[in-house]
């Protein structure tokens, strides 16, 4: 069931209200016309819709757009009579695919041009350190504004090796999402710097890996491998960011971990969690992983229920073997 607007606070509402203002401001979005152009700033988001899509039709373009049938239906009347767009023959007007003559074609490409100039004027003034930074927290309010349904179908997901910053990040995200969830203390926070600090101490080419996986290139999640003897390696450090879950990152992040302990030629594999990680527990028991021990402690400000979990691993391929073998040499 969605929340009733009535449980949003009002200090989020008016700060979502006062960045709507800056926003719309600083992108020049409040000008009389868009792009010194003589189109509304709707007409010319139709028009680039048009522009980038393969013959969308009426309904497409009003569900993309989230406005009015009847509005929509008017915008593409006006532009029609300009000779910007045709639609193919068909009965049913919401249905026939739709596209810009050459004229629109024309009428768009320099509004395009402009926009993105538009764009670099108001990325130029951020510094290049902190440009990759804005456009993480774009891609976040994109990712966490968009209903859960879109989410999912939109969402370009990822899975990559660990960059300068993230090791950090990983830190700073076990402390904050543990802490807001689940109430544990900065001790926590404490012990997952410690396993960073044993992950980043061992030599180049140590059996050792670790994954960020990634939602339309946000950090989302992550997970490390570490060995514990020569045949056993260990789980730790799986978190998925909350905005980021019900993408299946959790589960494509536990089975990199298990592809990459074989390839290393582990032939087993180990992880210590504790039982209230309800999410992470179903994970482990798809992947194959068995309870093999649990024990009550108390850790990080509570009382918690300790659990160790195992499985086996399948036998490296030779090939697989010997690549891993090179790398390590490197």
């Amino acid at each position: 069931m969605a929340p009733s607007r009535a449980q949003v606070p009002p200090d989020a509402i008016a700060a979502t209200r006062r960045f709507n203002r800056f926003y719309t401001a600083r992108m020049r979005l409040l000008d009389r016309s868009h792009l010194e152009s003589a189109y509304s700033l709707t007409e010319v988001r139709l028009l680039y819709e048009l522009r980038h899509r393969d013959k969308p039709t009426a309904r497409d373009l009003a569900a993309t757009m989230r406005i009015d049938a009847g509005q929509l239906s008017r915008l593409l009347d006006r532009m029609r009579e300009r000779g910007l767009v045709r639609a193919s023959v068909g009965t049913d007007r919401r249905a026939r695919p739709l596209e810009l003559t050459a004229k629109g074609r024309r009428a768009f490409d320099p509004l395009e041009t402009r926009a993105n100039a538009h764009v670099a004027e108001a990325l130029a003034s951020v510094a290049p350190s902190d440009r990759a930074s804005l456009i993480d927290c774009l891609a976040g309010v994109q990712v966490l504004l968009s209903p859960p349904g879109d989410r999912a179908a939109s969402a370009t997901v990822g899975v990559r090796a660990p960059r300068p910053g993230d090791l950090g990040w990983v830190v700073e995200r076990h402390g904050s999402v543990y802490a807001q969830e689940y109430g544990w203390d900065a001790s926590f926070e404490c012990l997952v710097a410690g396993i960073i600090g044993d992950f980043r101490g061992h030599l180049p080419g140590a059996r050792e890996r670790a994954w960020i996986a990634t939602v339309d290139g946000r950090r989302a999640g992550c997970v490390f491998l570490m060995r514990k003897t020569d045949t056993v390696a260990k789980l730790r450090l799986l978190l998925v960011e909350p905005w980021a879950r019900g993408l299946g990152l959790g589960g494509r992040l536990v089975r990199s971990c298990i592809d990459g302990a074989t390839e290393l030629g582990y032939r087993h594999m180990t992880l210590w969690t504790n039982s209230v990680l309800d999410a992470a527990r179903r994970i482990y028991e798809r992947e194959e992983f068995a309870l093999v021990d649990e024990s009550p402690h108390t850790s990080f400000g509570a009382e918690l229920i300790g659990q160790t979990w195992e499985r086996d691993l399948p036998v490296a391929s030779p090939v697989a073997t010997r690549r891993v073998t090179r790398a390590a040499r490197r």
